[in-house]
């Protein structure tokens, strides 16, 4: 494992870590997770579902992964691309307002799908879209500073929140780490003069989180630098684990508890040191061993992230679910098949015909990227 990466070759593993996420995230829009949790089901196999759920409070599941794993990989692919232009002649300054574009398109998607999802114009700042049109402006603005540099400003991120959360006490929010109690639910009400319902979200998350993208952007550097293969793998691992023990470590000892909701500075490295983890892994897998056989469906979806989660929480959740679920349910029926299985067969369905249309729409060549 003494190979260096070709920087003229694409890094695979980060496409295919984009499309996983982006195939989990389509899961959960055809409600495949809904549907099987319905089944109430008991054991390892309840275990395993509750995965797909992000943890209601206090603590960490897998589902809580995904937007930071989305938002490493951004800041990673930023910085890939942002490299490759240096080496045609693109300055930062002339790269800036391809970036600064693309963080209003995302946001302005990303406040748009709540105006999707409400059925009204609503301004609501709490879709990872809006939260990572702020993230890559911040690590785009200190791209070509040292690794040093950024991994501090990273960790002043998390400092800064904490103490906001810790000593920014206003009537009523003066509990730091009680839901809707917080600052983060002060600032939901300044900025938009309402709380998210029952979820506990916050807009400020893009603050610590803004960590995830610089991390990116770190890994990004290191995967594309003349380091060895090992050197590399060996530098994630090491990240991996200092991000787990630091994060957990906070959390045991009651010094931070680690919360996704509000994006707490234990729950930023904690959940940062398995994305480093999955990177490692992966980047050994496909870039390094070179099993890419069955790789290149999730290459596509994640050469492809944006669209398709736009058209997955458009197209789908709006009508391709309601629609497909008028006949499968229907027919199902007919034949006896429990409601609860109904749910779970239609969810399938529509998975499967999305998916589908999101082939037909690659072979037409209508994706589009931000």
């Amino acid at each position: 494992m003494n190979s260096t990466t070709n920087v003229n070759q694409r890094l695979i593993s980060l496409d295919v870590m984009r499309g996983i996420i982006m195939i989990l995230l389509a899961g959960e829009s055809a409600r495949i997770y809904e549907s099987i949790a319905q089944l109430h089901p008991a054991g390892i196999a309840g275990i395993l579902t509750e995965q797909f759920f992000h943890h209601p409070w206090n603590g960490l599941r897998a589902w809580d992964l995904v937007q930071p794993a989305f938002m490493t990989m951004a800041g990673s692919a930023m910085y890939i691309s942002y490299y490759y232009k240096t080496q045609k002649g693109v300055t930062w300054s002339q790269n800036f307002r391809h970036i600064a574009l693309r963080c209003l398109k995302l946001f302005i998607f990303g406040t748009a799908l709540h105006c999707v999802y409400a059925g009204r114009l609503v301004w609501e700042l709490w879709n990872v879209l809006t939260q990572l049109s702020v993230t890559t402006l911040i690590a785009y603005l200190i791209i070509r500073r040292s690794y040093g540099f950024q991994l501090g400003v990273s960790l002043l991120l998390l400092l800064a929140t904490d103490l906001l959360y810790r000593f920014i006490l206003v009537p009523g929010y003066e509990q730091p780490f009680v839901q809707d109690h917080n600052f983060g639910s002060f600032m939901d009400m300044v900025l938009m003069g309402k709380l998210n319902d029952g979820g506990g979200w916050v807009t400020i998350n893009f603050l610590p989180t803004a960590a995830h993208t610089i991390w990116g952007v770190l890994a990004g550097k290191l995967l594309i630098s003349s380091r060895s293969s090992a050197g590399k793998i060996k530098i994630l691992l090491v990240a991996g684990a200092i991000g787990l023990m630091a994060g957990f470590g906070l959390d045991w000892t009651g010094i931070t508890p680690i919360i996704k909701r509000i994006a707490t500075s234990s729950f930023t490295l904690a959940s940062g040191g398995w994305v480093m983890l999955l990177l490692a892994l992966l980047y050994w897998i496909i870039d390094v061993k070179q099993n890419v056989r069955y790789a290149w469906l999730a290459t596509v979806v994640g050469m492809n992230a944006i669209f398709i989660y736009l058209f997955f929480e458009t197209v789908g959740v709006q009508w391709v679910n309601g629609t497909t679920g008028i006949f499968v349910k229907g027919f199902t029926g007919m034949v006896g098949i429990p409601e609860s299985i109904q749910e779970i067969i239609s969810a399938f369905a529509v998975l499967g015909l999305e998916w589908g249309l999101c082939y037909w729409l690659y072979k037409k060549k209508i994706f589009f990227k931000l």
